[in-house]
């Protein structure tokens, strides 16, 4: 039987809310997920990257520099203050981790963040052109990632943290000039979602345009699909696959 659009549609997040659950994962716990499947990804290069949670006392956890996001296990996080004196753990933060500060300062609405050099996100933003979201599997971007176009430096100290945050603005995502890519989420689970699905919309983009030039899809349908794609229960059920597929190749990545 045939019914309407919207019809359909409420039906479906009836059912993606019913069946689709959050994870029970501790926020600790995810973030270690969430760094082995970005290395998985090809997300790694070196120790170059950061990961983050904002917490409720205003400090940050994250890995300590030294550990990849191949190895982390929920023992090695540390948590910082605002000045990355660390508050809990072993080990020193990432230096980096201080232009984070500053995009938690401008967006009270992201509680975590990931920035990470894979390589096709990283190709294109060599090439002066800012990231196209075109396709349905990329379109939880679609009109939701900025550009920066200069790169201005290795990112430790204020002045990186003030240009990076103006140019995200209000968009969740950013492609940085000779750099990387920068995500930002509710929860470490949505900004790991975004920040896989910035590098496939990049490999796609450079695969794309070396047969030719990229046609947009349509204003209407690329903010509808974006909006379905970034429903918690789809999000949330992604990233539980995933994990699903960290824990079968280190069943331990999760132990004390």
């Amino acid at each position: 039987m045939e019914g309407t659009r919207d019809a359909i549609h409420a039906r479906v997040d009836r059912d993606l809310d019913a069946h689709l659950l959050p994870s029970a994962w501790s926020e600790p716990e995810q973030l270690v997920l969430a760094a082995r499947m970005l290395a998985a990804d090809g997300h790694c290069s070196g120790l170059a990257g950061q990961m983050t949670q904002r917490l409720p006392d205003d400090t940050y956890r994250s890995l300590p520099i030294g550990v990849g996001f191949d190895e982390v296990r929920p023992r090695d996080l540390i948590r910082v203050d605002r000045d990355l004196n660390v508050v809990e753990g072993k080990g020193i933060p990432n230096p980096a981790v201080r232009f984070h500060i500053w995009v938690y300062g401008k967006r009270p609405d992201a509680k975590a963040i990931v920035h990470t050099h894979p390589p096709k996100a990283s190709a294109l933003s060599m090439i002066g052109r800012p990231l196209i979201a075109s396709h349905m599997d990329t379109a939880m971007l679609y009109d939701d990632v900025a550009f920066l176009p200069e790169w201005p430096g290795v990112p430790v100290a204020d002045e990186e943290g003030r240009i990076i945050s103006a140019a995200l603005g209000d968009k969740r995502s950013i492609l940085l000039a000779h750099h990387g890519l920068l995500a930002t989420g509710a929860d470490i689970v949505e900004a790991a979602y975004l920040a896989i699905a910035m590098e496939l919309a990049a490999k796609l983009q450079l695969d794309a345009e070396a047969a030719g030039a990229v046609k947009p899809i349509r204003p209407d349908l690329g903010r509808q699909a974006h909006a379905f794609m970034r429903k918690p229960a789809i999000m949330n059920a992604t990233f539980a696959w995933r994990a699903r597929q960290v824990l079968r190749a280190d069943p331990h990545a999760l132990a004390a």
